[in-house]
């Protein structure tokens, strides 16, 4: 496995490697020691799926507040996706930038999304199928977010006939009605 830092250097981009033949492709996909010695020392408890069957499906701008924040091991198993994470840290160099990487069946890429950020993504694909391993169980009570397409953040979406949203994401606050989530 290989890792990248982005332009905000918590959120790092994983690829593993893809060894193949005529046949396809064998890939070790997490390795519990290279992650907690190259990334992050954190366990998972989780996995989750999920399926966008339209392209311009947006998720997010999601995150959780303490004690069940969620750090974000985001992978693309069908179909195409533009991952992006928001850091929400107060007093963060970074605080309300953006980044985002283009994640796919094909490319295998994933992403780590730390505590302190807000994650969502944007289906490019139809059919769109992400699997994503947390560091803390879904908590309703401690589940925060930030409107998708604040001016004040500019994240880059790709232009799109129909952005479809559900009506709880079109209903969060922007990045400046936001209380303190996290401190850096």
């Amino acid at each position: 496995m290989q890792f990248h830092p982005l332009p905000i250097p918590d959120i790092k981009l994983i690829t593993p490697i893809r060894r193949g033949d005529m046949r396809g492709y064998f890939s070790e996909v997490f390795k519990d020691r290279w992650f907690r010695e190259n990334i992050a020392n954190t366990q998972f408890v989780q996995d989750n799926e999920s399926l966008s069957a339209t392209t311009g499906t947006v998720r997010g701008l999601h995150f959780q507040l303490a004690p069940y924040e969620q750090g974000k091991l985001v992978r693309c198993v069908r179909g195409a996706l533009l991952d992006v994470a928001v850091d929400i840290r107060k007093g963060s160099p970074s605080y309300g930038e953006w980044v985002s990487c283009e994640l796919t069946a094909d490319n295998g890429e994933q992403l780590w999304v730390p505590p302190g950020f807000a994650h969502g993504f944007i289906t490019l694909a139809p059919e769109t199928v992400i699997n994503y391993k947390v560091t803390a169980p879904y908590s309703s009570q401690h589940e925060g977010g930030l409107i998708w397409n604040d001016g004040a953040i500019g994240i880059e979406w790709p232009i799109m006939e129909k952005y479809i949203l559900s009506d709880k994401d079109l209903k969060l606050p922007l990045l400046a009605e936001l209380p303190i989530c996290f401190d850096y």
